[in-house]
């Protein structure tokens, strides 16, 4: 992560806790540096694991907590993807894609087609919406699984 978005998310965050009056603790900044200085997809149980490598001293209720404070500030965008299981993303400066979720594996791809977008413009058109933003998710089954008898995906 750089020096940039870290301080830009760190000033988010300080915003949104003064505005609600919670308070400005080191374990709701290194949550949220955690999941910063990574890309892609996670759940609690995994930043509990990351955290717990690194000897923060958090609890998952603490992460759980805290996921809905920075859901709420608008910095972790939260799927679901089947299996009643959350996982979250982040969310500054996020970059609009679609995700394709394999239901043999449950690995999650993501994808990237400006036609949705294009779509999206016309709904607003003709429906005098202004779309603040989308979720689009396939769920698909792995072909590799018909014809060879494996998910490719799932790491051996």
């Amino acid at each position: 992560m750089s020096q940039e978005t870290k301080d830009a998310v760190n000033l988010i965050l300080t915003d949104y806790l003064e505005a609600h009056k919670h308070r400005k603790t080191s374990e709701r900044y290194a949550i949220l540096n955690e999941i910063y200085s990574h890309d892609g997809h996670f759940d609690i149980e995994h930043l509990y694991m990351l955290m717990k490598n690194k000897k923060y001293r958090v609890s998952r209720a603490t992460l759980y907590n805290n996921i809905e404070i920075l859901i709420d500030a608008g910095l972790v965008i939260k799927h679901q993807f089947g299996k009643n299981m959350a996982q979250f993303e982040k969310a500054y400066k996020y970059k609009q894609h679609d995700h394709l979720i394999c239901t043999d594996c449950e690995k999650v791809f993501e994808f990237c087609d400006p036609r949705i977008m294009q779509i999206q413009k016309m709904t607003e058109e003709l429906l005098d919406f202004n779309v603040i933003h989308h979720s689009l998710n396939f769920f698909a089954k792995c072909r590799s699984l018909r014809e060879k008898g494996h998910c490719e995906h799932v790491k051996k």
